[in-house]
């Protein structure tokens, strides 16, 4: 109960400050629909589109890092790279709550999908589905409606972290269906119908995916659905077979459940839904938590509250309304995930396979669903800027799993240890946090398992195997880097090895500086050291990065412009910027920074930049580091304007978990962190007049961009809180401390 008594104070808490920074309604400049079309975007490059065509983003009902993304479902199935929803789909399945790893090209998990019907009974998800327009379609982060008129009615969806509630209006009198489907493609789990109750429940088993591919990963999503009106008819179905009357049906694919009800014209019927990764108490005791009451409009305000004040956050001033509306549209995306795993009572599955429950701190969530590749670059250092406690829980989710797995995950989904994709970033985002004065989680365990994924391999190859601890690290330390005989086997991306080596180079620096933070001087001294490998992959007869044989000699192929086997998911000209730690060493290796500008120019004049992923995402950036500032800001309001769109097409690849969104908002604000485990953001072109962030500390820190406007991008003078300024760089301190950082654009370099 306390728990409870605590969710409810710190709700009506967030109510009673939800406009306390805009006077007027930032909902309305949120357009959900960006990245559900293929990409329209101005992308000119010699890279991308093909398989990163789509966005993978969702329209959907959710509270910023919530359990559920409640979604209406035009695509029926929680296959590898389908998302939910598309815009070019004409027919709804239903109304799905959706653990969709948003912006990605994974899988959804645990869920479950309903649809009102009326006139006959049908129950298969195609063939229920009813034709349907954007016209008559509203989506905000709050609320969706959609008039279905196959069966004369509106639909109307609003909801919390694990709970929704839908109100359906019928237009004619007649008969109306609820129809329920577990989303099981393994046609496994089961759905029940409660009549004494008047619930619904059921549950759809989680597999994993990548390391273990199709095991059971441990646990299910189990949900409830909860109704008023009594029944006129129920049953079961499996398939194209119906079974009236029948209250139960389990381990098959394509089942479900319907209950019927007679309806008037004008009548309204008020459904509730909640899920749980525990058991089905927990789904009910979640929707008791969060909705106990049959109040649609009530949830609807609460859920409208919760995002004013999620968008309030940064405050932006401008004529552009294009602009604020691309701006609040990417805060949205990234506010998707992490997401909550644990019910409103604390309990939650343990990591790793786990089947016991676990009980999280009291007043604490526990966090799931980390595309670390993608989000340790700009979404965690946005998330430490604008909800450092929100952090600080996400960063002790991590120590959490270390200490019920052993291991600190590589790339933590599905509650399961993944080695999908390379590097070990749950150091770079732990790492990042600690040293920006992000608190509320255990650091010295958190160094713990840090330190253990850096220096040992699993002495049980399962465990290796399974995902744990960084592949291929005997080849790196031994060598300094990983040289081209060893294939990474144990891994899904096989190969990549000088990707691998540039980015353990990267992942040893930021553990370097949390050792010497924390007084641990022979281990600063290792790492720091280590963090130059990435010097043992530069050939330097051309100063792009290399295929490096065990033997110590270079390939000498001509592939610094196409894609290979040893990089991942670029060219070897995307990956040889990625030393964000050391960007002064990177000029050294290439022969000075003359010739680190000529390669930097040579991205964008033979367009080379990919910015559909994330490689590239510092590239832009690097410019200041060579003292060619202007550069920079040509280059970042080049991509704003040409690789973001106000469209569903609006994004020129996969968001991935919100690092898309994340890199435009950063870049809209006018600043970017590099290297997150350090305390630099470095500047680029601010977009609005005028911008404030509103602190969790209090405090308020306002960027004013004289002149601002799309002919006006190049910075002619600054001054911080009344004095000159003539870094190209700010630091966390500074935005901390509020103040104000004024900036004078002008339309020449």
């Amino acid at each position: 109960m306390k728990r409870i008594d605590s969710f409810l104070i710190g709700l009506f808490a967030l109510l009673g400050s939800a406009c306390q920074h805009q006077e007027a309604a930032l909902l309305p400049y949120v357009n959900t629909y960006v990245g559900t079309a293929p990409s329209e975007t101005h992308t000119a490059g010699l890279f991308g589109k093909n398989t990163e065509e789509y966005g993978q983003t969702l329209p959907a009902v959710l509270e910023p890092n919530g359990m559920n993304f409640w979604t209406p479902q035009t695509q029926d199935t929680e296959r590898k790279c389908k998302a939910p929803y598309y815009y070019k789909d004409t027919r709804l399945q239903g109304f799905r709550n959706s653990h969709w790893i948003v912006g990605g090209c994974t899988q959804d998990y645990g869920s479950m999908t309903l649809m009102p019907v009326a006139g006959p009974l049908r129950c298969q998800p195609e063939a229920r589905a009813a034709a349907f327009t954007h016209e008559k379609e509203t989506s905000t982060p709050a609320y969706y409606a959609v008039q279905l008129p196959d069966y004369q009615l509106t639909a109307e969806m609003t909801g919390r972290s694990r709970s929704a509630i839908f109100r359906f209006t019928y237009n004619q009198t007649g008969e109306a269906h609820l129809v329920v489907n577990p989303n099981s493609d393994e046609g496994q789990g089961y759905i029940e119908i409660d009549t004494l109750h008047h619930q619904i429940r059921g549950c759809n088993p989680v597999h994993r995916i990548y390391q273990g591919w199709g095991e059971p990963a441990g646990f299910s999503g189990h949900f409830v659905i909860e109704y008023r009106e009594q029944p006129s008819a129920f049953g079961t179905f499996h398939g194209d077979t119906v079974f009236a009357g029948h209250t139960r049906i389990e381990a098959g694919s394509a089942i479900g459940a319907y209950i019927s009800f007679p309806v008037k014209a004008g009548q309204q019927l008020v459904v509730k839904a909640a899920s749980s990764f525990t058991d089905s108490l927990g789904a009910i005791g979640n929707l008791q938590a969060e909705i106990p009451h049959w109040d649609f409009d009530r949830t609807r305000q609460e859920l409208e509250a919760i995002w004013e004040q999620q968008l309030g956050k940064i405050t932006v001033e401008t004529h552009n309304q294009r602009d604020k509306r691309k701006f609040y549209s990417a805060l949205y995306r990234a506010s998707f995930l992490p997401r909550t795993f644990n019910d409103a009572d604390g309990r939650y599955p343990a990591f790793g396979k786990g089947t016991s429950l676990l009980q999280t701190r009291d007043g604490h969530n526990y966090y799931e669903d980390y595309s670390m590749w993608d989000t340790y670059r700009a979404l965690h250092p946005l998330i430490n800027l604008l909800s450092p406690a929100k952090a600080g829980d996400m960063m002790q989710s991590l120590v959490d799993k270390y200490e019920q797995g052993g291991w600190l995950p590589i790339f933590p989904c599905w509650n399961s240890y993944t080695a999908a994709m390379i590097g070990d970033h749950c150091i770079a985002a732990i790492g990042d946090a600690y040293l920006k004065g992000i608190r509320g989680f255990d650091i010295e365990r958190a160094y713990e398992g840090m330190r253990k994924n850096a220096f040992e391999t699993p002495s049980w190859f399962e465990d290796y195997r399974n995902g744990m601890g960084r592949r291929a690290l005997d080849s790196y330390l031994e060598k300094g880097y990983i040289p081209l005989e060893d294939s990474v086997k144990e891994a899904y991306h096989t190969c990549e090895q000088v990707s691998r080596t540039l980015e353990y180079a990267y992942d040893d620096f930021v553990l370097a500086q949390v050792a010497k933070a924390l007084g641990k001087t022979d281990d600063y001294q290792v790492l720091a050291a280590r963090a130059r490998n990435y010097r043992n992959v530069i050939d330097p007869s051309t100063g792009y990065v290399q295929g490096r044989r065990a033997d110590g000699t270079y390939l000498t192929e001509d592939n610094a412009f196409r894609f290979t086997r040893f990089i991942t998911e670029g060219a070897p000209c995307h990956y040889t910027w990625y030393v964000p730690h050391d960007v002064e060493g990177l000029m050294e290796c290439m022969g000075g920074k003359e010739a680190f500008v000529a390669k930097l120019d040579s991205m964008f004049s033979e367009r080379r930049y990919w910015h559909g992923n994330e490689p590239c995402h510092q590239i832009a950036y690097l410019y200041d580091y060579a003292g060619q500032p202007q550069k920079t800001q040509r280059q970042v309001r080049h991509i704003l304007d040409t690789e973001y769109l106000d469209t569903p097409g609006g994004l020129s690849g996969n968001d991935d978990a919100g690092q898309m969104s994340a890199w435009y908002l950063f870049s809209a604000m006018g600043f970017y962190p590099v290297c997150p485990g350090t305390p630099y953001y470095m500047m680029g072109s601010p977009v609005f007049p005028k911008l404030e962030l509103h602190l969790e500390n209090g405090k308020t820190f306002t960027l004013i961009a004289e002149n601002a406007s799309a002919e006006n991008i190049y910075i002619e003078h600054m001054e911080l809180n009344g004095k000159p300024y003539d870094k190209y760089f700010l630091t966390h301190e500074d935005i901390l401390n509020g103040g104000i950082l004024k900036v004078r654009m002008k339309n020449e370099e």
